[in-house]
């Protein structure tokens, strides 16, 4: 046994046997460094990842979808309201077409050929859209047969805000 001194032993001075060797084997003594350089890395990393989240200011909106008639509605009314305590700037909503198994995804830009998103709303101020169904059923007819559609919403730096789902038909199990 040799006897000498490492840094290991000033680093670890409890794991030191009464004999004054170190309880780890010579061929371990290189895992030491690995692991402190991996910590200093997930250190500097989390740190950064605390630094650049904002703890006081979250985004909060409701999202409300309401449509004209109970069953085949020919228009979907999207009402976005700023329930937060800082002002949102949302993109584009997303309008989804559930058949349970499949989804069709339609990025909405605007009314009648306007595009408004993205939009900024303030603290307690609220948005509303009417969306016409019409054109997205002449884009595929596959859509009359999807049961659900839902509105998702998000900020300007893809985080979702929230969302809202109804059913267009009946469907013999909710989901």
């Amino acid at each position: 046994m040799k006897n000498r001194f490492d840094f290991t032993t000033l680093l670890f001075p409890l794991v030191v046997i009464k004999t004054g060797v170190p309880i780890i084997d010579e061929n371990l003594y290189w895992l030491i460094p690995v692991i402190i350089v991996l910590f200093v890395i997930f250190g500097i990393s989390a740190f950064k990842n605390l630094k650049s989240r904002a703890w006081f200011s979250k985004q909060k909106i409701s999202v409300e979808l309401g449509k004209n008639r109970l069953y085949y509605p020919d228009f979907i009314k999207l009402t976005v309201v700023n329930t937060g305590k800082v002002d949102v700037d949302f993109d584009r909503p997303m309008l989804v077409f559930d058949n349970f198994w499949l989804k069709r995804k339609f990025r909405i830009s605007g009314v009648e050929g306007r595009s408004i998103y993205p939009l900024f709303l303030e603290t307690g101020k609220s948005h509303t859209l009417n969306i016409d169904l019409t054109p997205f059923f002449g884009y595929d007819r596959k859509l009359k047969r999807y049961p659900k559609v839902s509105i998702v919403v998000f900020n300007m730096k893809g985080k979702r805000l929230g969302s809202h789902a109804t059913f267009l038909r009946k469907t013999l199990i909710k989901y």
